[in-house]
């Protein structure tokens, strides 16, 4: 059995040598060689060309063209390689065998082109968000900060997209094949995520029209309080009770919204009630001097305000008091606000008159019938 054995193996090795021996002398060394060789050689000049391309970048106002350079030299190093690997490969003269290597080298070349394509636009992505973060700290807006990740994802998972479709063509099978074998699966998908794919579009929505940002105060619905955050799913607001409501980005998108932090100014409306006992001269004075109070007040916007005997009211004369506050900070805002009632306090204790409250007054008549 041993000697079997060793007569099987000796026959393989045999065959094995003879299969080498015809391979080696099919090649043609010296070209193969040369293509190696000057496929290093091109990839080692590319390299240095960057580096003298990136020492002039350097001298330039901008670092848009250094990133570029530094994250494109790589890549396109690897694609001078793997230019030289399918010259080579075709170069080679393969054996007939039941498997293609020639075929199964070639798919893997394939595929390394397509991964450092990808890499090398992936890196490109990243040039361009740091870019458009560059412009966006210009602006005022906080909301551009978070649309750009937003785009540099989108963008990434996109390119990643077209990759695996090339890839999946690359090793030989039909991509239209499989995208309609995933027809009904993929609509049953899209069905289940419709509600989410509503709320990643009403985020896009929210971001390209700047309805609000973070730390503004809004109003959505019957909910309002502070934006903490913007999220993909939905935005989260901090309630003046300091409770954190999460609403949908579907239903912002679709709502109306009431921004406070958007007032150029914040307006004061109220109505001053006096007793039915003044005269009109008071009344007359009165306005007269509440008007005084609002243009002495230097946190008042004086482009518009009224003071006006408006009503007869059921137990008071009622005097209308609209102006507006030039801080919008509430806080800054109460505090006007207590300034000036102080003042119209004095005003009305200045001119002997009253507030007036809900009073009545009962009339009883005796009705007296035959003695």
């Amino acid at each position: 059995m041993n000697d079997s054995f060793l007569a099987l193996l000796r026959t393989r090795l045999n065959e094995f040598v003879s299969v080498i021996g015809d391979l080696v002398t099919r090649q043609n060394w010296g070209l193969i060689l040369g293509v190696l060789l000057a496929a290093f050689a091109l990839e080692r000049l590319a390299l240095f060309l960057f580096s003298k391309i990136s020492f002039l970048t350097k001298k330039t106002g901008t670092d848009l063209d250094d990133r570029i350079v530094e994250h494109t030299t790589r890549p396109v190093g690897n694609f001078v390689l793997l230019f030289g690997a399918f010259l080579v490969v075709n170069i080679f003269a393969f054996p007939d065998t039941e498997v293609d290597v020639k075929a199964m080298l070639l798919t893997i070349v394939r595929v390394a082109v397509v991964v450092n394509a990808l890499w090398l636009m992936w890196r490109l992505t990243d040039v361009l968000g740091a870019y458009l973060f560059s412009k966006v700290a210009r602006t005022s807006s906080r909301l551009d900060d978070q649309l750009v990740p937003i785009l540099t994802k989108t963008l990434k998972v996109f390119i990643g997209i077209l990759a695996a479709v090339y890839v999946i063509q690359a090793m030989g099978y039909s991509v239209s094949g499989i995208i309609a074998g995933l027809g009904i699966g993929g609509l049953a998908v899209a069905m289940a995520a419709k509600d989410t794919l509503a709320n990643f579009f009403g985020s896009i929505m929210i971001l390209s029209d700047r309805p609000f940002g973070v730390g503004d105060w809004i109003k959505v619905g019957d909910d309002q309080g502070v934006v903490e955050e913007i999220g993909f799913r939905s935005t989260r607001i901090r309630t003046f009770p300091k409770t954190l409501i999460s609403v949908p980005n579907s239903v912002i998108a679709n709502a109306a919204i009431d921004n406070h932090s958007r007032m150029p100014k914040r307006r004061v409306k109220m109505t001053i009630g006096v007793t039915y006992d003044s005269t009109a001269e008071q009344l007359e004075r009165l306005v007269s001097r509440i008007k005084e109070i609002l243009l002495a007040h230097e946190s008042v916007d004086h482009d518009f305000l009224m003071v006006k005997f408006t009503d007869f009211g059921a137990y008071s004369l009622d005097v209308l008091v609209y102006y507006f506050t030039v801080a919008v900070d509430w806080a800054t805002h109460l505090a006007v606000r207590q300034e000036i009632n102080f003042s119209i306090m004095r005003a009305v204790e200045d001119l002997g008159m009253s507030f007036a409250f809900p009073t009545q007054t009962l009339h009883m008549h005796q009705d007296r019938g035959p003695q």
